[in-house]
């Protein structure tokens, strides 16, 4: 396993992390199977009380890393209305034919929230800004080497939802530049069924079960993966 393309800085990228058609649902109430009126924009004050309370489980199970602890990573499962997920594709610096897909997302910045970063990162690495983030999903501890260095790191993976399709990278950073090459909605079925190198490893199995049943009652801790 390798990772995706990380900045240079504490934020962008993160490790190397390829969606269903309308029957799989819809993860928030008040909309249709097909994705019904869209996104809202920003959660709700229930929601987004919900969501904080499912983090402080989180950090229950396992603790905020710190100083020299792994890189913290906020990651956004950002599904459309027909269901399919978005990833990015991208590939060593040096080596186009050792690629992958994976999440968007990256590094915390400053003070930042992970909530805040994700957003950010999704809006720098895509161009969508009209989304409605939801509860963390799933959390991973990963280590694997990229662009000549090892990274370690703590990832937060949010599901999100979006009716802007169209993306663009306008905020990459000069290593990004060089490494990720494009984006992709896919669905799930295509997800299953393609030999593509996904991160993370288990996500079709993920995505198949969140359409399915919805999310998780607490995030999910998800195996660790080192490289």
């Amino acid at each position: 396993m390798r990772a995706e393309p990380p900045s240079e800085e504490a934020g962008g990228g993160g490790p190397r992390c390829g969606g269903v058609d309308a029957e799989g649902g819809s993860w928030y109430e008040g909309t249709s199977a097909d994705g019904g009126t869209g996104p809202r924009g920003h959660a709700h004050d229930g929601e987004h009380a919900a969501r904080k309370e499912a983090e402080e489980e989180v950090r229950e199970v396992v603790p905020e890393v710190s100083g020299d602890g792994p890189r913290k990573v906020a990651r956004v499962v950002l599904l459309d209305p027909r269901q399919r997920i978005l990833l990015l594709q991208g590939h060593e610096p040096d080596d186009p034919a050792d690629n992958w897909w994976f999440t968007p997302g990256g590094g915390l910045e400053g003070d930042e929230t992970r909530e805040e970063a994700a957003l950010r990162e999704l809006a720098e690495e895509t161009g969508i800004t009209d989304v409605e983030l939801g509860p963390v999903l799933w959390r991973r501890r990963c280590s694997f080497p990229f662009a000549g260095r090892r990274w370690d790191q703590d990832e937060w993976y949010y599901l999100a939802r979006t009716s802007q399709t169209v993306t663009e990278a306008t905020g990459l950073t000069e290593l990004e530049r060089r490494s990720v090459v494009g984006s992709r909605w896919w669905t799930c079925q295509e997800l299953t069924r393609s030999h593509e190198t996904v991160y993370p490893t288990r996500l079709a199995g993920l995505l198949r079960r969140l359409l399915d049943e919805g999310p998780p009652a607490k995030p999910e801790i998800l195996d660790t993966e080192i490289v």
